[in-house]
């Protein structure tokens, strides 16, 4: 039974980084955190998602036990503007028209909080998205996916057909950057790639 206890306690319901902590063969105990989410006056992107994910670690540590934690959070970057959830249709419409045909910047924070502190990092990645037509915009729209992601679209989903160019990690861009991840997690004392094998 001891083998089935989990290696990670993770401050999030998001089922793409569970899907991507798993993939280093870690076994996930996860629970959403209550967090404010609004950015700080003048906060850059970047600063604003390591600062998110940091208090989700936080926040999710009395309920971890002797459980390492894990926060994260993704925002998008139009030329400085902060781009999260859409909260609407028009919303996520109007997101989609604004980054088709043009670049962005993609920043994910990871925070790790164990027997070594809280540490934390940001990773950013350059996105090109190929121009989107009011109308693809809708069917997009239409097929649920946009609702809950970053931006309004999702890289590792249907929304890859209008990737044009990536520069930098996709697993940052889909929630997680997985090299980082790993080695805020080796830093703890949990290596995933040589550790827990369920010995």
């Amino acid at each position: 039974m001891a083998a089935e206890e989990p290696h990670l306690h993770l401050a999030s319901a998001s089922p793409r980084r569970r899907e991507i902590l798993e993939r280093l063969g870690l076994r996930v105990r996860a629970e959403a955190t209550e967090v404010d989410e609004t950015p700080r006056a003048g906060e850059a992107p970047a600063t604003f998602v390591e600062r998110l994910a940091r208090e989700k670690c936080q926040a999710g540590y009395a309920a971890a036990g002797e459980l390492p934690v894990l926060g994260a959070d993704t925002a998008i970057d139009l030329e400085g503007a902060i781009l999260g959830k859409p909260a609407d249709r028009a919303e996520g419409l109007t997101m989609l028209q604004r980054l088709g045909g043009r670049s962005h910047y993609v920043h994910t924070a990871v925070a790790v909080a164990g027997p070594a502190g809280l540490e934390s990092r940001c990773v950013t990645t350059e996105v090109s998205l190929v121009p989107i037509s009011a109308e693809e915009a809708a069917a997009y729209w239409a097929s649920g996916e946009p609702v809950d992601k970053a931006g309004g679209y999702a890289i590792q989903g249907r929304g890859e057909v209008f990737v044009e160019r990536i520069s930098g990690s996709c697993s940052a861009v889909a929630g997680l950057p997985l090299q980082v991840t790993a080695e805020l997690l080796a830093r703890q004392g949990l290596a995933p790639w040589k550790e827990v094998r369920g010995e």
